[in-house]
């Protein structure tokens, strides 16, 4: 399934760059016999429905085409949300200046979880501020997971 849910991410990606769309991720999850393809989009003030239903539309044809998945499944399309995933270094680039919430594989000023504001990307190292106080790096190798926080202003 993993080497499927690859040739998806690839497929989406190079239609994603004409919806002015980025691909934040890629879920086959289910059943064999009734499976639930997950795609979540990005642009940079955010999506909206129509974004989601233009490309799903578009998507939804190119699967057709291609026939990648053997099984009959069902297509979502959608917004990965305010509390959204970190997955790579470009994440983090685009997430200056806001609250993330960093799990790490290791232990690193004394703990493993990390809340604080992304102020740069530097060699693959995540200078967090914790608490407008305190700076700290992460190396990117080292973060096993990392979200976006949600900020009530």
């Amino acid at each position: 399934m993993e080497r499927i849910t690859k040739k998806i991410s690839e497929m989406a990606d190079s239609l994603a760059a004409g919806f002015g769309i980025q691909i934040v991720e890629v879920k086959l999850v289910g059943s064999p016999r009734r499976q639930i393809l997950r795609i979540f989009i990005d642009k940079e003030n955010g999506v909206t429905l129509e974004d989601c239903s233009k490309f799903s539309r578009a998507f939804s044809a190119v699967l057709d085409v291609e026939d990648i998945i053997q099984s009959a499944y069902v297509l979502e399309v959608s917004s990965p949300g305010l509390d959204r995933p970190l997955k790579d270094i470009n994440d983090f680039i685009r997430s200056k200046g806001k609250l993330v919430k960093i799990t790490t594989k290791e232990i690193i000023d004394n703990q493993n979880v990390l809340t604080g504001r992304v102020l740069e990307v530097e060699n693959d190292n995540i200078r967090l501020s914790i608490d407008n106080k305190t700076e700290i790096y992460v190396p990117f190798a080292q973060i096993s997971r990392a979200t976006l926080e949600i900020e009530i202003k």
